[in-house]
């Protein structure tokens, strides 16, 4: 007989009709949370040691249950913050109030099977991997076997639990795929489904973090600057901004792998798919090579010059999700040169010579928006009642001094705008010139609300995302652009 629990778990159907339910053995991998243990030490102990990255070489050189041993001893890690599949603690609080004895048995190591089953406390016996044996598959079957010869109900998720349901009295299985369920319910044991989540399609758009994207027209930048917009040109240019979008998704995903334990603690960054849980571990472990090695290959059609250009933005990237973020003044300017960095691609992409009124403006204009987005998180963090910035170097004190940072360097950037107006080139491109000072006027505006927005806790946490959401932003930009077309038209 197979049952199929969705959200709305119900006593009865939730738990075997016996008055005494006997042993439920649980998995902790996929089951009791939503995270691979496996992955989430790697990544927390490479997130710590990444100046001296010779520990966890080490660690990947024994077998496999030393190496979880060793990850786990690396990262120091925490099990208060793990994403509990809270459908199934219920099912555990609900068979042990019927008087069953549960048991959590892994191929995690022990040491962190024992803080798991420490901080829950539902748990009768804990049983892991001890740094020899991998307590997983046939092997984890024999043991149970051997340590509960009168019969167990069985909590699984993987392909990998087969071999155990196959010795089971009866099985349980969370979000498993169509095919396992079919093969389990074809086993004499009854079986029951648990169905706590829904499919990976969303949130692994999410982790891509597509609208991330808007940031890529930079690389439109010079070809509209210089108003070329032949095909070739335009080409060139959406090429650049695929390779851009998906080496940045891979960055996306490589920084949110490594920042785990603080995105859980932001208020909102605890619901991106890997910190909650909505998407496996592993999926981004192959995720974040393959994207860079797809955005490269794209690159290559453009040159080496411009590959290059992406190294550097690659390069630089992980340095700053690795350390830079984490140092004062130097992430803002980072974040700046990243941005600016795009305009660069842009102009190697297309061939178009790079005007230095333009990388003037940019480097000053995106240093007002990054010193915006630790605004942004400062402001958040003293709501929160919070003194210091996850992940971050600055406390709230800081406050003050970020915010002028970002005022001061958005003005300057409207001045250099101004007089860029007044140059040559301008004169040549546009038949009247000074239609155009209206963009300084709107730019000026625009900067100050931004600043202001962000001060009352308005602003998201990046105000390029911010802006393209916001309908006083996409206004100003669409009277910039109507002034640009008039300067070219009239």
């Amino acid at each position: 007989m197979a049952y199929m629990v969705g959200f709305d778990v119900s006593p009865a159907l939730s738990s075997p009709e016996s008055n005494d339910p006997g042993i439920l053995v649980v998995d902790l991998d996929g089951t009791l949370t939503r995270s691979d243990l496996l992955y989430e030490t790697f990544w927390t102990a490479l997130s710590k040691h990444w100046g001296n990255v010779i520990p966890v070489c080490r660690a990947l050189m024994g077998g496999k249950a030393h190496l979880k041993r060793q990850l786990f001893e690396l990262s120091a890690f925490s099990v208060k913050s793990l994403p509990y599949n809270e459908d199934v603690v219920s099912y555990i609080q609900r068979w042990r109030q019927r008087g069953g004895r549960t048991a959590l048995v892994s191929a995690s190591d022990q040491a962190v099977v024992a803080a798991v089953a420490a901080h829950l406390g539902l748990f009768d016996e804990v049983h892991g991997s001890d740094g020899i044996t991998n307590l997983k598959g046939p092997q984890k079957a024999d043991f149970l076997v051997r340590r509960f010869p009168q019969g167990f109900t069985y909590m699984g998720d993987t392909h990998a639990d087969y071999a155990i349901w196959q010795r089971a009295t009866r099985a349980v299985t969370v979000d498993a795929p169509d095919t396992l369920r079919r093969r389990v319910e074809d086993l004499t044991c009854e079986a029951e489904h648990l169905r706590t989540r829904g499919s990976h399609a969303r949130p692994l758009v999410r982790a891509l973090r597509p609208h991330q994207w808007v940031k890529n027209v930079l690389v439109f930048l010079p070809m509209l600057a210089a108003h070329q917009f032949d095909l070739v040109t335009i080409g060139q240019a959406l090429l650049a901004a695929v390779a851009f979008s998906l080496i940045a998704s891979s960055v996306y995903i490589l920084n949110d792998l490594l920042d785990l334990a603080s995105d859980r603690a932001h208020p909102r960054k605890r619901a991106r798919p890997f910190a909650s849980g909505a998407l496996p571990l592993f999926y981004g472990t192959l995720l974040a090579p393959g994207l860079l090695v797809a955005g490269l290959a794209i690159s290559l059609v453009l040159g080496w010059t411009f590959v290059l250009v992406m190294l550097g933005y690659y390069v630089t990237t992980v340095l700053y999700s690795f350390d830079l973020k984490r140092r004062i003044v130097i992430d803002i300017c980072v974040l700046a040169g990243l941005y600016t960095l795009r305009i660069i691609a842009g102009a190697v992409a297309t061939g178009i010579p790079l005007s230095m009124w333009l990388l003037g403006f940019s480097i000053f204009f995106f240093f007002a928006l990054a010193a915006m987005k630790r605004q942004a998180e400062l402001v958040s963090g003293a709501a929160s009642g919070e003194v210091k910035a996850h992940g971050r170097g600055y406390t709230v004190g800081d406050l003050p001094f970020v915010a002028n940072m970002a005022v001061s360097s958005g003005y300057v950037s409207v001045l250099i705008l101004a007089f860029y107006l007044e140059s040559d080139d301008v004169q040549v491109l546009y038949s009247t010139p000074s239609v155009l000072s209206g963009v300084c006027l709107v730019l000026l505006y625009w900067l100050s609300r931004m600043v202001m927005v962000t001060h009352r806790g308005w602003m998201h946490d990046d105000p390029v995302v911010f802006a393209a959401r916001d309908p006083n932003s996409l206004a100003c930009a669409g009277i910039i652009v109507a002034c640009a077309v008039l300067g070219t038209m009239l």
